[in-house]
């Protein structure tokens, strides 16, 4: 498999940054059953406790807990759908990042600093202060120049790699529905 390079990730950002800020689309859901393990839905819940219902999130131990438990400010991992799309052409490969939900939004920290809320669907969600930076199963699935480029200085201020956020009203949420700044 191919990855994009610098120069090419940094070409894309035009359309990236171009994401709608005040009203965009939930794209896709990803539910995580287990690890390695991906289920796209065409509608999921998002619950106050668990997150997206089916999720593996309260099973994954975080080392920013004194417990090791489940952050419950890393609930849901949200990504902006232009830019899993650029850097994965692969449409199928997409669920691989990790992330629940893409959205075609703007994710910028300008545009959504922490404790915004979000309303996807029927439920209500609030971005959190926790980073959510390239790791190293991004940059096996999507190459070394993508988890730098996610994690640069524009990378971070514009939240590529994506945002972490907690439910904070529950609701179904369905592939398609918009996503608005509260």
């Amino acid at each position: 498999m191919q990855h994009l390079t610098t120069e090419q990730l940094q070409a894309g950002m035009p359309h990236i940054t171009a994401a709608p800020s005040d009203v965009g689309t939930l794209e896709l859901i990803v539910r995580r059953p287990g690890e390695d393990e991906r289920e796209v839905l065409d509608e999921g819940e998002l619950d106050i406790e668990t997150g997206l219902a089916g999720d593996n999130w309260i099973a994954r131990p975080s080392a920013r807990m004194p417990d090791d438990q489940a952050h419950p400010d890393m609930q849901l991992n949200i990504i902006n759908s232009r830019l899993i799309a650029h850097v994965c052409p692969d449409e199928e490969r997409r669920k691989l990042a990790g992330d629940q939900l893409h959205v075609d939004f703007d994710l910028s920290e300008e545009n959504i600093p922490p404790w915004t809320r979000l309303q996807i669907g029927e439920a209500i969600v609030v971005v959190t202060d926790q980073p959510h930076a390239g790791c190293a199963k991004f940059t096996q699935r999507f190459g070394l120049d993508a988890m730098r480029f996610v994690n640069s200085e524009i990378g971070v201020a514009n939240h590529l790699r994506g945002i972490c956020a907690k439910v904070v009203e529950p609701g179904t949420i369905r592939q398609g529905d918009q996503v608005k700044k509260l």
